[in-house]
């Protein structure tokens, strides 16, 4: 490959199982994930994990702290920063489903990073959540044992989250057989809080630059799904995390849904809407290029 970019080899045949009407798309859970940064001394860096190469999923490949909704994220939980009605417009949802994608969101990045945006008041973050108790905490809400409003409950603390940033949102193509409606966040990594890799599905976690991360894309070194070298991509004009923050109020979420056509000679031409980087022209019984 050219580059460091996802593809699996079955795509060509489910494609052309749609085109035909013998693949019916299953329909794309609700997910979130969060591009975790921190400020250095040259720039912003994104906490970054490699899903392990035994994952059906993206084996290899590099990603962020993110999952599928936990259908209790929309139990009542305490609440703070913008409203559920402000973030259900925010994310075009009804609140309950804005609720539970915001819960993923914070919930995810605690169960993969160790990170938690989350405080005892309104406007306070917990501090360092290592430790033998945190660890069994974040181990139950990775068995699903306890939901992540319990464990707020539990601890006293309020989900805080006028510390995230909708960023953008992809889906899944319908060709592909696990297929997700992901929601991308931005934050910032709080203060006294640090990352660790507490992910059963990854073997490596890295903080880096965007740009750098890009880069090593380019040149087939580090292997990504389209939305994730994109939104490296996105991020990579802005000089500190707090500048990413403030814009990410405006960005439009309309939906990134990947198109495949068929040509007269039964090429493939693969496209993902406004991002051209990422169209694939796939010939008759042959590969991508």
């Amino acid at each position: 490959m050219a580059n460091g970019q996802w593809y699996p080899p079955e795509w060509p045949d489910r494609i052309r199982a749609l085109a035909d009407g013998s693949l019916t798309p299953v329909t794309p859970k609700r997910a979130a994930t969060v591009m975790l940064l921190k400020d250095t001394a040259t720039g912003p860096s994104v906490h970054m994990l490699r899903r392990r190469t035994s994952m059906a999923f993206a084996g290899g490949a590099y990603a962020y702290p993110g999952g599928g909704v936990d259908p209790r994220d929309e139990q009542q939980i305490r609440w703070a920063g913008p409203t559920r009605a402000w973030w259900a417009r925010r994310l075009g949802l009804e609140e309950a489903a804005a609720q539970a994608i915001v819960c993923a969101a914070v919930r995810e990045t605690y169960e993969e990073a160790g990170v938690l945006l989350a405080g005892p008041t309104d406007d306070s973050v917990v501090g360092d959540t290592t430790g033998e108790d945190w660890e069994t905490d974040r181990a139950a809400l990775v068995a699903r044992d306890l939901s992540f409003a319990e464990f707020l409950d539990r601890r006293g603390l309020a989900l805080r989250s006028d510390l995230l940033g909708a960023w953008t949102r992809w889906i899944t193509p319908e060709f592909e057989p696990r297929r997700y409606d992901t929601w991308f966040f931005v934050a910032a990594l709080p203060e006294g809080q640090r990352t660790r890799n507490a992910s059963t599905e990854a073997d490596r976690t890295v903080w880096i630059r965007p740009t750098d991360a890009a880069s090593s894309y380019d040149k087939g070194e580090l292997l990504m799904m389209p939305p994730t070298i994109a939104t490296l991509r996105q991020l990579t004009p802005y000089d500190s995390a707090a500048q990413t923050l403030t814009t990410a109020p405006a960005r439009d979420l309309t939906p990134v849904l990947a198109r495949a056509r068929l040509g007269e000679d039964g090429e493939i031409v693969l496209a993902w809407p406004g991002h051209d980087e990422f169209t694939k022209h796939i010939p008759t019984g042959g590969t991508s290029s």
